[in-house]
C-alpha cells in the first residue's frame, strides 16, 4: 500500500508545476504560489499584481494585433513589442521607395506616426462564469453540447458587451472544460507605428538563428494607442490624442545579474501539458513530420524568389516568417519529444491512473476509450494535414477553395439575386488582397509539389475520386514530377483568377458553370470536399469525443491528489497569465556553459557584410566598434548588452511580453524559446527551458544611438 501510495505521488507530480513552470491566472494567484514569488525575490503585492478597483501591471499589459503581447511603457500611450509582431503592419507600411521594414524608421513628430490597421486590447477585468455556462448545457449530450457552447457563451458576453465604449468580452474553457472564465476588454482601433529598427537588426539571424540561444537578434518595435479626447476608442482621426494609461511600465537600465527575478505578462497561445501518451504518438508519427516537409517544401519555393527581387521579398516576408517560425518548432519540438522520452513517461502515468479508476465507474475506462477514439481516427489524420499544409499551401488554390461561399451562393435553391451579389463582391474583395500578395512563379512550384506530394503520400482510397486519374489523362505519368508542372503551368494560365477580363464579366453574372469549370477552383474543391464530405465529420467526432474525454480525464486527475490542485495552472489559451522565475544560465549538453547574457562583442562575431541573415547597418557596425554605448552600456561587462535569457515558462502569444523585475520595471522583451525545449508545449523541461528575451538596453540603445529617435528615450520613465 505504501510503496502505491508513493508511486501516485510521483505521478501526480507530472501534473503539477515544476521549478519555474507554470502560467498563472493573475486573478487567481494562490497564496501558495504568491509565497513562492516573494521568495523568489518578488518585491510587489497581489494588488499590485493584479487589482480590478486600483492600477495595476495587468492594465499596462495588451493584447497587441491577433496573437502578441505588448505593453504601455509611457504616460502618452506608447507600446514595445516585438519587431516579429508588428512586421506585417511595418511590411504594409513600406514601399520600394520608402522601405521601412528594411531601412528603419523612428517618427519626429506624433504627425509623422504612421496609421495601421491594427487593434489593441486592455483587460478590464475577469470573472468565473461557470455556474452559468454549466446551467445553459444541462442535460445536453456532448455533440450538442459542443454545437450549443458558442451560442452559450455569446449569451453571457452580450450582458456586457458595449460597441461604443469598445467594450466585449470573451469566455475562456479552462482544465478542459472543468471551469469557464470570462475576460473583459476594451478595444482600441487607432494605432499608429511609431519606430522600428531595420530588418537586419530586428530580424538578425533569420531563420538560422531562430528558437536559438546565444542570440543577438533587436526584435523589438514601437506603436502608439489614440483615443477620443474624450478619452473613447475610435476609428483613425487626426483629432485623436493619445491614450492616457491607468498604469505603464517603468524601464530600467540598472542591469541585470545571473539569479535576479524576472517575471513575464502576457497572453500565451495554446499549450497541451495534459496531453494523452496517444496525442502524443499521433504527433511524433503523423502530425509533425508531414507539417515540417510540406512547410520546408513551400519556404524553399518561395525563399528562391525572394532572394532575386527586394520587391518580391517584400510581399512574401511576412508570410515567409510565419511559415519557417514553426517548420523549425515543429521539427525540434518532436526532437525533443522524443530525446526526454515524454511518450513513456505519458503511459507510466496513465497506468498509474487506471489503477486508482479501478472500481470507479467514472474513470476505469478512460484510457481504452482514449485508445480507440486515436485508432478510429489515425488513418486519416495525414490526409488532414496534407489539405491544410499542402493543397492548400497554395495561395492560389487557398484562395479558389475560398470561392465555394460564392458556390453555393449561386446553386442555393431559391437563392436571391441580392444574395448572390454580395457573395460576388466578397469574393472580389478578397481577390484584390489575394493578387497583391501573389507571387505566381513561387507558388506555381508549390503547387506541382504538393499535388505529387498528395498522391505519394496519402492512401489512395482518400484521393478525391477522378483528380488523379484526370491528371493522368491530360498530364503523364503520376509519378513524375514534369507531369504536376505541366499540370500547374496550364492551371496558372487558364485559370479566371489572373485574368482581369473575364473575371470582371464572371463577377458582373456569377453562373455555376464558369466557377466550376475553371482548373484552379476545380482542383482546390475537389480536395475540399473530399475531406469535408468523407473524413470531416470523422475529425470532428473525434475532436468532440477526445474533449469530452479530457474533460473527465483533467477532473479525475485533481481527485487523485486534491492538494495538488493548489500547484496546477490551466492550459494556456492566449488569456491573459503571469509567469515567474529566474534569470539563468544552463548547461545544454557535457561540457557546454550557456551564459545568461549576449553582448555586442557576439554580435560583431556574427556579422557577415551583405548576408541575408547576419548584416548589419554601417552605422551599427561604427558604433559599436567606437564602444559608443553611452548610458546603455552595462557596467560589469563594460559592453552593451543584447540579450538575456530567464527560465520563465511561455508560448507563442507571449511574443512582445515585458519581461518585468522584481520592482515591476520593465527589463526586457520575450521573443523566443530555446530549442533544447522545444517540447515545451507538451512538457516543461525544468533544467533546460530558457526564454529568449532582448535586454531592454539593447532597445533604448537602438533607438537613441542607432536610431537618433531621443525624444522617445525622453518619453520613457527611465530606472536607472
Amino acid at each position: 500500500m505504501k510503496k502505491f501510495f508513493l508511486s501516485l505521488v510521483l505521478a501526480i507530480n507530472l501534473f503539477q508545476a515544476r521549478a519555474d513552470e507554470g502560467m498563472w491566472l493573475p486573478m487567481l494567484l494562490g497564496q501558495q504560489v504568491y509565497n513562492d514569488m516573494v521568495k523568489k525575490g518578488l518585491k510587489l503585492t497581489k494588488e499590485q499584481l493584479y487589482s480590478i478597483n486600483k492600477a495595476s501591471l495587468k492594465d499596462a499589459i495588451i493584447i497587441f494585433g491577433g496573437g502578441c503581447t505588448g505593453e504601455i511603457v509611457s504616460s502618452q500611450g506608447l507600446i514595445f513589442t516585438n519587431h516579429h509582431c508588428g512586421y506585417s503592419a511595418i511590411a504594409a507600411a513600406s514601399s520600394v521607395q520608402n522601405n521601412y521594414l528594411r531601412d528603419g524608421f523612428y517618427a519626429a513628430t506624433k504627425e509623422q506616426e504612421i496609421k495601421t490597421s491594427l487593434t489593441v486590447q486592455f483587460l478590464d477585468r475577469i470573472e468565473d462564469v461557470t455556474a452559468q455556462v454549466e446551467e445553459g448545457l444541462k442535460g445536453l449530450s456532448w455533440a450538442d453540447r459542443s454545437k450549443k457552447l458558442q451560442e452559450v457563451y455569446k449569451s453571457i458576453t452580450d450582458k456586457v458587451a458595449d460597441k461604443e465604449n469598445g467594450i466585449n468580452a470573451r469566455v475562456y474553457s479552462m482544465f478542459k472544460d472543468n471551469q469557464y472564465l470570462m475576460y473583459v476588454y476594451k478595444t482600441y482601433r487607432d494605432i499608429r507605428l511609431v519606430g522600428t529598427p531595420p530588418e537586419s537588426v530586428g530580424k538578425f539571424g533569420g531563420d538560422t538563428d531562430n528558437w536559438e540561444w546565444p542570440r543577438h537578434t533587436g526584435d523589438f518595435a514601437i506603436f502608439r494607442v489614440y483615443m477620443t479626447k474624450d478619452g473613447k476608442p475610435a476609428e483613425y482621426s487626426t483629432e485623436n490624442v493619445p491614450y492616457k494609461p491607468k498604469h505603464f511600465l517603468p524601464v530600467s537600465i540598472k542591469g541585470i545579474k545571473d539569479g535576479d527575478y524576472a517575471m513575464i505578462y502576457g497572453y500565451p497561445g495554446s499549450t497541451n501539458r495534459y496531453e494523452t501518451s496517444y496525442g502524443i504518438k499521433l504527433k511524433n508519427e503523423i502530425e509533425n513530420p508531414s507539417l515540417v516537409a510540406l512547410r520546408d517544401m513551400r519556404l524553399k519555393y518561395m525563399h528562391e524568389q525572394m532572394v532575386k527581387d527586394p520587391a518580391i521579398k517584400l510581399k512574401l516576408a511576412s508570410d515567409y516568417a510565419g511559415i519557417a517560425n514553426y517548420w523549425k518548432f515543429f521539427d525540434g519540438e518532436t526532437k525533443q519529444l522524443l530525446k526526454f522520452k515524454t511518450y513513456e513517461e505519458k503511459q507510466a502515468y496513465e497506468q498509474k491512473f487506471e489503477q486508482w479508476a479501478k472500481g470507479k465507474p467514472e474513470y476505469e475506462n478512460l484510457m481504452k476509450d482514449y485508445a480507440k477514439n486515436y485508432a478510429d481516427w489515425t488513418p486519416y489524420a495525414k490526409h488532414r494535414t496534407y489539405l491544410r499544409e499542402g493543397i492548400l499551401g497554395s495561395p492560389l488554390l487557398a484562395y479558389a477553395s475560398s470561392l465555394q461561399g460564392l458556390e453555393a451562393a449561386i446553386v442555393k435553391t431559391g437563392a436571391s439575386s441580392a444574395d448572390i451579389k454580395k457573395a460576388a463582391e466578397a469574393a472580389d474583395k478578397s481577390r484584390k488582397a489575394f493578387l497583391e500578395s501573389e507571387d505566381k512563379p513561387s507558388d506555381e512550384k508549390i503547387l506541382a509539389a504538393v499535388l505529387k506530394a498528395f498522391y505519394t503520400d496519402i492512401d489512395k482510397n482518400q484521393h478525391p475520386t477522378g483528380v488523379y486519374e484526370s491528371i493522368r489523362s491530360n498530364y503523364g505519368d503520376l509519378n513524375d514530377d514534369a507531369t504536376y508542372k505541366k499540370l500547374a503551368a496550364d492551371v496558372f494560365a487558364r485559370t479566371v483568377i489572373f485574368d482581369d477580363t473575364k473575371w470582371a464579366m464572371f463577377i458582373a453574372s456569377p453562373d455555376a458553370a464558369t466557377l466550376q469549370s475553371d482548373p484552379a477552383f476545380n482542383l482546390a474543391s475537389n480536395f475540399v470536399k473530399n475531406y469535408n464530405t468523407k473524413y470531416g465529420p470523422l475529425f470532428t467526432a473525434f475532436n468532440n469525443r477526445n474533449n469530452e474525454l479530457g474533460r473527465s480525464y483533467m477532473k479525475g486527475i485533481m481527485q487523485m491528489n486534491p492538494e495538488a490542485v493548489k500547484k496546477m495552472y490551466p492550459d494556456a489559451n492566449f488569456s491573459m497569465r503571469v509567469s515567474y522565475g529566474s534569470v539563468k544560465s544552463y548547461k545544454p549538453r557535457d561540457a557546454v556553459h550557456y551564459d545568461f547574457v549576449t553582448t555586442s562583442k557576439g554580435l560583431l562575431e556574427k556579422y557577415k557584410a551583405g548576408d541575408y541573415e547576419f548584416d548589419l547597418p554601417a552605422k551599427q557596425i561604427e558604433l559599436i566598434k567606437k564602444r559608443d554605448f553611452g548610458q546603455y552600456a552595462d557596467k560589469a561587462r563594460k559592453d552593451l548588452v543584447i540579450g538575456f535569457i530567464t527560465t520563465n515558462d511561455i508560448t507563442g502569444g507571449n511574443s512582445g511580453s515585458p519581461v518585468i523585475d522584481a520592482n515591476g520595471n520593465l527589463i526586457g522583451l520575450a521573443f523566443d524559446g530555446n530549442y533544447e525545449a522545444l517540447s515545451h508545449k507538451i512538457a516543461f523541461d525544468k533544467d533546460l527551458n530558457r526564454t529568449i528575451c532582448v535586454d531592454v538596453r539593447y532597445v533604448l540603445w537602438c533607438i537613441d544611438k542607432l536610431g537618433g529617435a531621443s525624444h522617445i528615450i525622453n518619453e520613457l520613465k527611465l530606472v536607472k
